[in-house]
């Protein structure tokens, strides 16, 4: 079973920075848009970041242009999400995912067929 690996979460305070790893062992990654998702109790899963399958396109949720940049190194087969002047309000299960396509760019959940099992990040105040 294909399986998607996150990495990195923590406690942390408010205005403090994480990066997020995400890795697949079986599942090459470097022809598929990858995405970072978030969840938050009693929500629903909220898109974040997505880039594409050779990096050159990323885009953003507007609650988090500008403090958060995803990123991916094909080589290590590895995505980033580099999160930084973290908020309370980002206190989540932090989800990677990844596509079928390559240059497309989704940000809707129901287009990631791959998913990880997720890693907590809570920031205190």
């Amino acid at each position: 079973q294909v399986q998607l690996v996150e990495s990195g979460g923590g406690l942390v305070q408010a205005g403090d920075s994480l990066r997020l790893s995400c890795t697949a062992s079986t599942l090459p990654l470097k022809n598929r848009a990858m995405g970072w998702f978030r969840q938050a109790p009693g929500k629903e899963r909220e898109f974040l970041a997505v880039i594409s399958g050779s990096g050159g396109n990323t885009g953003y949720a507007d609650s988090v242009k500008g403090r958060f940049t995803i990123s991916r190194d094909n080589a290590k087969n590895t995505g980033y999400l580099q999160m930084n002047s973290l908020k309370p309000e980002d206190t989540a299960v932090y989800y990677c995912a990844a596509t079928i396509y390559s240059v497309h760019i989704p940000r809707s959940v129901g287009l990631y067929g791959y998913w990880g099992q997720g890693t907590q990040v809570t920031v205190s105040s």
